[in-house]
């Protein structure tokens, strides 16, 4: 094994056992109504904003009835829920178990037995299939740029007509953010964070035929997001 081979596999392993412990306790709060600090409540803000700017893309669209969505890194289904109740095929998936326990609680408390709502434990590297649309929210920043490219390719493969996905974009104001943090790591601050230039990003998915239709960015005082959309 080489060294990068190593620093990924390690990657993996440490985003896997964070969100299935210490990890999945602060994100489950966040990303719920549970009463959060100040810090964690504006991240709560700035990634719903990023998923509602995505359900508002999907719904100009057409009608999502029988449209296929693949949700690759699902998290606590803030996408994959609101998705199914609009009528897709939604399969689900996150490298947490518990992510993907609790995923599957809350679509259960509101929407019951669905059967457009599909949850699975896997990591990005393994999904397969076809899907109308792949999305892939706030989960880059756990991979380094080399990784990434490879994983952007992997998910753009699975995706027929469209593929909206979100990362840290890496300018120098973030850059420097990102270096402040790092001398104050506290103890749920547990995994590597990686910002990603929005060029290298789009010449990986122009490179796999994919051109950029919308760009967005979601930006509160400790959550910043580009999104973009890239269609055949």
């Amino acid at each position: 094994m080489t060294v990068t081979d190593q620093k990924i596999t390690d990657d993996k392993s440490i985003v896997q056992d964070y969100f299935n412990s210490v990890g999945f306790d602060r994100w489950r709060r966040i990303y719920g109504q549970d009463e959060v600090n100040k810090v964690q409540l504006d991240i709560r803000m700035g990634h719903q904003q990023t998923v509602d700017k995505v359900l508002a893309w999907l719904k100009s669209e057409a009608d999502l009835a029988m449209t296929t969505i693949c949700d690759a890194g699902c998290g606590v289904g803030s996408l994959s829920i609101p998705l199914a109740k609009m009528g897709a095929q939604v399969f689900a998936s996150d490298i947490s178990e518990k992510m993907v326990a609790e995923a599957r609680d809350r679509a259960t408390t509101q929407l019951g037995q669905s059967n457009n709502l599909t949850f699975a434990v896997q990591d990005l590297e393994a999904l397969t299939g076809s899907y109308h649309t792949v999305v892939c929210l706030d989960v880059l920043i756990h991979y380094p740029q080399d990784k990434a490219a490879a994983m952007i390719q992997h998910l753009s493969k699975l995706a027929t007509h469209r593929f909206i996905l979100s990362f840290a974009p890496k300018t120098l104001c973030y850059s420097l953010l990102k270096r402040i943090g790092d001398f104050f790591p506290g103890p749920s601050k547990a995994t590597r964070a990686y910002l990603h230039r929005e060029a290298e990003v789009v010449a990986v998915l122009e490179a796999a035929g994919w051109t950029v239709q919308r760009t967005e960015m979601t930006k509160t005082r400790f959550y910043f997001s580009r999104l973009l959309e890239v269609t055949r």
